[in-house]
């Protein structure tokens, strides 16, 4: 008799303690001033011999970085972007390799130019998962805030850097 109840006990601890972990769920977003930003980096980046290797919408809260972890391969040159809601002030962008060193930092402003984009290129020397880490932090602290990235890789040899 004991042994029923002790299950049924160990049941009902292990689904209150699941239930109450906060879990991080990737959700996509539906923003059209960004769907116009990214058919336009499509554009100019398979025009220049990149290829679409992957991109997601996601949901984001103010302040918050969304982990994107991509499997790279050495020597292969890449070319990641990612794309914040046009209402934040300030986006960030940081990725680290397989040893959790930081091997790229970007950071813009609402005010610059092209503020809401960050895109840089990115040559691994070791073929291993990375982790890019995007943030924006808007003023009204929303979290519902549509975010996009991008990974491309270059398919054709070209000795020139591309400039978003």
């Amino acid at each position: 008799m004991k042994k029923p109840c002790l299950i049924f006990a160990s049941f009902l601890l292990f689904s209150i303690t699941v239930s109450a972990q906060d879990v991080i769920r990737v959700q996509s977003c539906n923003n059209d001033y960004i769907k116009k930003e990214v058919d336009s980096l499509k554009s100019f980046y398979s025009k220049d011999g990149f290829m679409l290797l992957k991109e997601a919408s996601i949901t984001m809260e103010s302040a918050y970085e969304m982990p994107v972890v991509v499997p790279l391969n050495q020597g292969s040159w890449y070319q990641f972007v990612f794309i914040g809601d046009h209402t934040s002030k300030l986006y960030e962008v940081r990725m680290y390799d397989w040893d959790e060193k930081q091997v790229v930092y970007q950071k813009k402003m609402w005010g610059d130019v092209d503020g809401n984009i960050i895109s840089y290129s990115y040559i691994p020397q070791f073929s291993e998962f990375h982790m890019m880490k995007p943030v924006q932090v808007n003023k009204e602290k929303k979290k519902n805030l549509c975010g996009y990235v991008m990974l491309f890789k270059k398919v054709n040899n070209s000795n020139s850097l591309p400039t978003p």
